[in-house]
């Protein structure tokens, strides 16, 4: 199903979209190893060398190039680790920035001021096509009504539905294979294809005896009922020839089964002078049972044919019009009702995926945010390593240095090596406070759970007004 709310289901993508799970990495600023520095400078050897020949000199009051040396590979392994930091807060700065906490909050606001209007436009289109449906179905009753009441009839419609209809032409069927069956076997003597031939001639006349029978009584006996006396004077009319047809019908197969069963040529000729000198002259009993059961089963189809519809002419339509509009009337309003409850169900999973997916920024953003502090805690830490590194070789350098020296070392050899920290400065661009961002968080959430109840309250109005259309109209039997 198409989704009923454009601005919900845009803002639920695009809060899955840039939604992303945040893995935080400290390994970042690795220590300084000051054994391979101090094996890679030879700092002992280098000082004992420079000691012998008292080098730096007792005035020097700056470092010499072996000093220069360590202190300039300290400052590029802290270079290294700023550029290391200053990326990831980079790389955090826009994770932060991409939550845009303040543009979601401002969709929310959109999508639910749209929801509701995009719910009430579903109502509305319901609304106009239910009206549709019962203006049909009001033209419908109406015509009922004046049909009763121009022909005089007080009671309800006889309209075979269903298993009855079903069980009716089951029944005409039946008939006419039985009475092919039957009648077969008592002209299967007279064929010269036995009794397959009987079969042929038997269901040639029991096609006409049902057909007759059911043709007449359908669409001229029930013409009796009608108001009009010329309508009944022609249903009346119908009957007896009904009755003239199916006496004149079965005599006519009976002689035929007696003259065919003498006669290889000319039997319908002679059916026809045996029928016009003596209609009533058979002679044998098997002749006049196939009579009889000939006129039975025409009766029988005659009857059931005579309650196909309702007796009386033209009121099954009138009828079964009704019905159909009723039954689209209502069918529909039970799929417009399905629908707005479907669409309703589709608003509240979209906002329950809005509400997890809130909560789940909410958790990003403070974890980014701590592990920014953390590494910048861990850059202050580094730094604090690589000071008392640089101090630690600086160490074994000028205590070889002395010890090889016969005049006294400079005074800076007894001075510590200060490293000059870096304070990094973090952007602060998307950052919320915590308490504020779940203050924010916590309205926005519970704004969109007002949108789910007023949804809800809104569905129940509209399906309240599909059924305001039958209080409109109370005489309404299904509506």
């Amino acid at each position: 199903m198409v989704s009923k709310f454009e601005k919900l289901n845009r803002l639920r993508e695009s809060l899955r979209e840039s939604n992303h799970d945040f893995r935080a990495s400290t390994q970042l600023f690795s220590s300084l190893d000051v054994a391979k520095i101090d094996r890679d400078m030879d700092l002992a050897g280098r000082g004992k060398q420079r000691g012998e020949v008292n080098q730096p000199p007792k005035a020097a009051k700056i470092l010499d190039d072996v000093e220069h040396a360590i202190v300039e590979r300290v400052e590029d392994e802290k270079k290294a680790a700023h550029h290391t930091l200053e990326d990831n807060l980079q790389l955090l700065s826009g994770r932060l920035a991409s939550l845009d906490f303040e543009e979601q909050f401002g969709l929310i606001r959109q999508a639910n001021a749209a929801s509701v209007s995009d719910f009430k436009a579903s109502v509305a289109v319901g609304l106009d096509e239910l009206h549709g449906l019962r203006r049909a179905l009001n033209e419908a009753e109406k015509e009922q009504a004046w049909f009763k009441e121009k022909h005089g009839l007080v009671r309800a419609a006889r309209v075979q539905h269903g298993a009855a209809h079903v069980f009716r032409v089951m029944l005409l069927f039946f008939l006419f294979l039985v009475e092919t069956i039957t009648n077969g076997s008592f002209l299967a003597k007279g064929s010269e294809q036995g009794l397959f031939g009987g079969l042929i001639e038997a269901a040639s006349f029991s096609f006409v005896n049902i057909g007759a029978a059911l043709l007449l009584a359908i669409f001229c006996a029930r013409l009796v009922t009608h108001k009009a006396l010329f309508l009944k004077l022609v249903g009346s009319v119908s009957i007896a020839a009904y009755v003239a047809l199916a006496l004149l019908l079965n005599l006519a197969l009976a002689h035929y089964r007696e003259i065919s069963g003498t006669l290889v040529d000319g039997a319908g000729a002679e059916v026809v002078r045996s029928m016009w000198m003596n209609p009533v002259g058979l002679k044998d009993v098997e002749s006049w049972l196939l009579f009889a059961i000939g006129l039975i089963f025409s009766t029988v189809a005659f009857i059931d044919g005579w309650f196909v519809l309702d007796p009386y002419p033209g009121f099954a339509g009138v009828q079964n019009r009704l019905v159909a509009r009723r039954d689209d009337y209502i069918d529909r309003k039970t799929e417009l009702i399905k629908d707005l409850q479907a669409v309703r169900d589709e608003h509240n999973e979209e906002v329950e995926e809005i509400v997890k997916q809130l909560g789940s920024r909410r958790r990003e953003h403070r974890a980014i945010v701590e592990h920014r502090s953390r590494l910048l805690t861990l850059f202050a830490q580094h730094q604090d390593q690589l000071e008392r590194a640089c101090n630690q070789l600086l160490s074994k350098y000028r205590e070889a240095n002395i010890q090889a020296r016969t005049d006294p070392a400079p005074k800076h050899f007894g001075t510590p090596y200060k490293l000059d920290r870096i304070n990094p400065h973090a952007s602060s661009e998307g950052e919320w406070s915590e308490g504020d961002l779940g203050t924010s968080i916590r309205a926005a959430q519970e704004e969109l759970n007002a949108q789910v109840r007023l949804i809800g309250q809104e569905c129940e109005r509209g399906i309240e007004q599909y059924r305001d259309l039958d209080k409109l109209h109370p005489d309404s039997a299904n509506g």
